[in-house]
């Protein structure tokens, strides 16, 4: 479910789980024990890409719908343990946002260090609550972060999806590329990090992230019991089923 791609000393980790790279526990576990792994295997830093036209559609809302509450409280943990590890990594991560990120694919991005989106028809955001999701305080407080508190309120209240431009104009992403450049737009970046001195670059980066890593620390176990809690709530129920439908469909 991950393709490995060794640039040189910066490694592609690329969602491989057609057709929406849809975020499962299993996707998740891997995706993280692969961060985690990487400086050990040589890797100076870090590029998680998708394909052509999806990043990732999200969490695997059907394959979770089907969990009982042990197993949600469980993938929900997972999908924390990611961000801490994006958040945490040794070593620079790039978001290379190949196409759509909704929900989750705009999660996973605010934990990395960049963010470079494709150019064309393409949306990102954090649409939770169109489709019944309460905003869990630990993706409200990263998106704090990156694009500042009025940003965050909107967006989070709206659930709207914004395309590339207006993104970049909120400074959600940081670059634009071609879609078929964006690989190596985020590749380019890390390899800028790598050139410098390995020392003052990861003092820095645990600076500059110490309240990332802060948001995850605080957040992660208790949002998971949360979020479990809300995720069973009839009124959050019916709608994500209405989605499940809707997907099933196409």
């Amino acid at each position: 479910m991950i393709d490995i791609i060794d640039h040189g000393t910066v490694r592609e980790l690329r969602l491989a789980r057609p057709p929406a790279n849809a975020l499962s526990p299993q996707l998740l576990a891997e995706l993280t024990a692969q961060i985690e792994s990487a400086p050990a295997d040589g890797a100076k830093a870090l590029v998680v890409s998708g394909v052509e036209g999806f990043f990732t559609g999200g969490l695997d809302v059907p394959l979770l719908l089907g969990l009982d509450r042990e197993e949600m409280t469980g993938a929900l943990v997972t999908f924390f343990g990611t961000m801490a590890a994006l958040a945490s990594s040794e070593i620079p991560v790039a978001a290379a946002i190949t196409g759509h990120s909704p929900a989750g694919g705009a999660v996973l991005s605010l934990f990395c260090d960049w963010r470079v989106m494709a150019e064309g028809p393409y949306f990102i955001g954090l649409n939770e609550v169109r489709v019944g999701i309460p905003m869990p305080s630990m993706v409200a407080d990263a998106l704090t972060r990156v694009v500042g508190r009025r940003q965050t309120e909107a967006l989070c209240q709206t659930g709207r999806l914004l395309g590339p431009d207006e993104a970049i104009s909120i400074g959600l992403v940081d670059r634009l590329a071609p879609v078929d450049q964006v690989v190596d737009a985020a590749v380019e970046w890390c390899a800028e990090l790598t050139e410098l001195p390995a020392y003052a670059l990861g003092e820095t980066r645990r600076t500059v992230r110490r309240d990332l890593i802060e948001i995850v620390t605080r957040s992660k176990s208790t949002d998971a019991e949360e979020m479990t809690l809300e995720w069973f709530r009839p009124e959050v129920q019916a709608p994500l089923r209405a989605l499940a439908e809707q997907l099933a469909k196409k």
